[in-house]
C-alpha cells in the first residue's frame, strides 16, 4: 500500500469534536482503521445465525479480561497454610466471594465466562467446518484460529489451578504427570513444568504468572492477527462464494454490504441475547450443574486426600476421553488402522513416495509396540487438537459450503459431531468397561473424519454452486 493521501484523511466540519478528530487522524490512522475494518469493510449480505459466534467470542474475551483484572487485585497465589490451616490461595478466593463488594458476581462472571468462551469458540469452529471457511484463501485465518484455540486451552488449564481446590490440585497433578510419559525427556519436563517434584507453591506461582500476563498477551495478539487476516481476504459466507469476484464499477462487491451499520446492529442483537443467557446462569446457576464449578473444588486442596473421580472441566473432556481410551489392547487396533491406511496411501503413488510412506508406517507400528500405551494416549490427545489446523489441506472437495456438498461429507460431519459430544460426556464419567469401549469406538470415528477426508471429499457428489449468493 502506498502513502496515504490527503483525500484519505478526515476533514473537520468545523465543530470542536470534528477539529479534535481531524487533529488525531493527522497523527494516527483512526479513520482509516474505522473505514478498513467497519464502515467500508464489505461483508457478504447473506450471513446467518452461525455468524454471531465470532463477535460473541470477542465479547467473552473482554469479559474475561475485565473480570480477571479485578480478581487479581484480591487473589494471592500462595499455597502455604494460614492460621486457620487453609491454603492462602483458597482463602483469598473465599475472601473475594464473601467479603469483597460484588466479588461474588465478578468471580462467577469469570468462571461462567470460561465455559462461555469455549461454547462460542466450538460453535464458531463448527460454522467454519460447515461452510468451508478454512479453504483457500483463508488458510492463515484458520491457522490463527487453531492457535487461539490452543492458547485458550492453556489459559483455561492454568487458570483452573488457581482456586487451589481439590479438583484444581488433582486435575493439575494428572495433566502435568501426562508429560512424564514422553520417552527420555518426560520426567525432567514434568518437573520443569511443575517447578518442583510435586504440584506446590512454585507451580501455583508460575501458572498464575502465565495465566494473568503471558498467555493473555499472546491470546489478544492472535485475535488481532486473526481479524486482520480475515479483513485482508474477506469473510466467507454460507454459499462459499467469493463476493470479491463480482464487483461494480466502483469496486464494491455486488453481494456485499458495509459491516457497519448492518452487521454491527445485527451483532448487538446477538450480544444482548447472549448476555441475557449469560447473566441468567451467573445469577441462578453459576455452578452449571457441577460442570462450570465442580463440587470438589469448593474444598481446599489436600495432597493426602484424593477425590473419588478426577476429571478435567467439561471443555477438555473430549480430548481427555481420547487419552483414556488408548489402552494396550486399543494400541493393537491402532496398529491395524495404520497398516490399513498404509495400504490405501501407497496405491498409485510413485516409488519414492511408497518408500517414504512405508518407512513412516513401519516406524509408527514398531513405536506403538515398543513404547508404553500411556505415551500414545498423550499423542492421540494432542493430535486430536492439532489436526484441526490441517483441515485446509485435508479437504479436497471442489466446493466449500455444506449446502452444495454431497451426502458423504454430511454423514461424516454428523458422525464427527456425535463422536465429539459423546466423548465429551464420557470424559466426565468415572472409567468403566462399557464406557471405555464406547470411547474407543468414537475415538476412531473422530480421527476417521480427518484422516479419511482426502478420500471422501474427493469422491463425494456435489451440487453446482450458484454464481451469486442466495438467501434460501
Amino acid at each position: 500500500m502506498g502513502a496515504k493521501t490527503n483525500h484519505d484523511k478526515f476533514k473537520s466540519d468545523g465543530s470542536l469534536a470534528g477539529n479534535a478528530l481531524e487533529w488525531v487522524d493527522a497523527r494516527f490512522p483512526a479513520m482509516s482503521l474505522w473505514r478498513d475494518h467497519l464502515a467500508e469493510y464489505y461483508a457478504p449480505k447473506n450471513f446467518n445465525f452461525w455468524y454471531y459466534f465470532g463477535s460473541l467470542a470477542i465479547v467473552v474475551l473482554a469479559i474475561q479480561l475485565i473480570t480477571g483484572i479485578f480478581l487479581v487485585m484480591f487473589y494471592k497465589p500462595d499455597a502455604s497454610l494460614n492460621a486457620a490451616g487453609v491454603p492462602v490461595a483458597f482463602a483469598s478466593v473465599e475472601y473475594i466471594m464473601r467479603d469483597v463488594n460484588f466479588g461474588w458476581i465478578i468471580r462467577y462472571m469469570h468462571s461462567t465466562g470460561a465455559s462461555a468462551f469455549f461454547i462460542v469458540v466450538y460453535l464458531h469452529m463448527f460454522r467454519g467446518m460447515m461452510y468451508g471457511s478454512y479453504r483457500k484463501p483463508r488458510e492463515l485465518i484458520w491457522i490463527f484460529g487453531t492457535l487461539i484455540y490452543l492458547v485458550l486451552m492453556a489459559e483455561a488449564f492454568m487458570g483452573y489451578l488457581l482456586p487451589w481446590g481439590q479438583m484444581s490440585f488433582w486435575g493439575a497433578q494428572v495433566i502435568v504427570n501426562l508429560f512424564s510419559a514422553i520417552p527420555l525427556i518426560g520426567e525432567p519436563l514434568s518437573i520443569w513444568i511443575r517447578g518442583d517434584y510435586v504440584i506446590g507453591d512454585a507451580t501455583l506461582n508460575r501458572f498464575f504468572s502465565f495465566h494473568v500476563i503471558a498467555i493473555p498477551f499472546a491470546l489478544v495478539g492472535l485475535v488481532v492477527a486473526h481479524i486482520m487476516a480475515l479483513h485482508e481476504v474477506g469473510s466467507s459466507n454460507p454459499d462459499g462464494i467469493e463476493i470479491k469476484d463480482k464487483v461494480d464499477d466502483k469496486g464494491i462487491p455486488l453481494d456485499g454490504i458495509p459491516f457497519h451499520p448492518y452487521y454491527t446492529v445485527k451483532d448487538i442483537v446477538g450480544v444482548v441475547v447472549f448476555l441475557m443467557v449469560f447473566f441468567g446462569i451467573v445469577f441462578f446457576a453459576p455452578e452449571g450443574g457441577g460442570y462450570f464449578l465442580e463440587y470438589n473444588n469448593f474444598f481446599p486442596a489436600d495432597p493426602l486426600k484424593t477425590p473419588p473421580h478426577i476429571a478435567p472441566v467439561w471443555y477438555f473432556t473430549p480430548s481427555y476421553s481420547i487419552l483414556r481410551s488408548v489402552t494396550s489392547d486399543f494400541v493393537i487396533v491402532l496398529q491395524v488402522c495404520v497398516a490399513g491406511l498404509w495400504l490405501w496411501l501407497v496405491r498409485g503413488t510413485s516409488d519414492v513416495k511408497q518408500v517414504i510412506i512405508t518407512l513412516a508406517a513401519v516406524a509408527i507400528i514398531v513405536g506403538m509396540w515398543a513404547i508404553d500405551a500411556k505415551f500414545w494416549g498423550v499423542v492421540a490427545m494432542g493430535t486430536s487438537v492439532l489436526i484441526i489446523g490441517f483441515l485446509p489441506w485435508l479437504d479436497r472437495s471442489p466446493v466449500r459450503s455444506i449446502r452444495y456438498r454431497g451426502p458423504i461429507y454430511k454423514g461424516f460431519l454428523t458422525a464427527f459431531v456425535i463422536a465429539f459430544l459423546t466423548l465429551g460426556y464420557l470424559g466426565t464419567q468415572p472409567p468403566s468397561a462399557i464406557g471405555g469401549l464406547v470411547a474407543q469406538f468414537f475415538s476412531l470415528v473422530y480421527f476417521a473424519f480427518f484422516f479419511l477426508m482426502p478420500w471422501y471429499t474427493k469422491i463425494d457428489k456435489c451440487k453446482p454452486v450458484p454464481e451469486r449468493v442466495v438467501y434460501k
